[in-house]
């Protein structure tokens, strides 16, 4: 029943796998550090600063993640060089897809944050600007600590969300578990068991992070 998988060694299934996996970690390291940047863009008092951030998040979240995929390939690779310090296709491909996922998580990490910063009483800012804090000083010791502790569940869903999306990395080429079932499903008959095998892989990724930061959200929720 599952002699397709004898055609594909089990390296190759769980390389491909692991490979989303990377991309997951990576990407959403970079997405929350520049989410919160963005976060903080949007409830700075500076306009330029809330203005760029607001623009980001608005033009980002309204544009599909494959265009923005495809367009750190074609775009920045082929036709402005930009290789991300690699030369070989494979890493450049990985980099530029992890740049990609970034770019677009970011903006929806964003605004969960700004959710999270939201739910912190004005007053607790206006006693820190009475003690002399400066607005980086307030928003990094005590709003943003806050705001996290308010916004895990929210972030969990970007997580898994970014996790699934990573699939779309397969259109530049980027040997994840998508690319992977992509080639198995042309080369075999047996489409509902390979779908079935890959669906099941993204639930054993998901399903553990999502009951994990679930019962963090709680154990650690804000008592107000």
């Amino acid at each position: 029943m599952f002699d397709f998988l004898s055609d594909y060694h089990n390296p190759t299934l769980l390389g491909a796998f692991w490979m989303t996996v990377k991309l997951t970690v990576v990407s959403g390291l970079g997405s929350l550090i520049w989410g919160t940047l963005l976060a903080a863009m949007r409830v700075s008092p500076v306009p330029l600063m809330r203005g760029f951030g607001t623009a980001y998040v608005n033009i980002v979240r309204n544009i599909p993640l494959t265009v923005i995929i495809i367009f750190t390939s074609l775009g920045l690779a082929d036709v402005f060089g930009v290789t991300m310090g690699a030369s070989d296709f494979q890493v450049r491909g990985f980099r530029l897809a992890i740049l990609g996922l970034v770019a677009y998580t970011a903006a929806f990490v964003c605004e969960a944050i700004r959710s999270g910063i939201n739910t912190v009483p004005m007053g607790q800012a206006e006693a820190a600007r009475a003690i002399g804090l400066t607005f980086s000083q307030t928003l990094r010791l005590i709003i943003l600590p806050q705001a996290f502790r308010a916004v895990i569940g929210p972030l969990a869903n970007v997580l898994i969300a970014l996790t699934k999306n990573t699939t779309v990395a397969a259109a530049i080429g980027v040997a994840e578990a998508a690319y992977l079932m992509k080639q198995m499903i042309e080369n075999e008959a047996q489409v509902l068991l390979i779908g079935a095998v890959f669906a099941f892989g993204f639930v054993v990724l998901t399903l553990p992070t999502g009951l994990f930061l679930g019962w963090l959200s709680k154990r650690l929720a804000v008592k107000r």
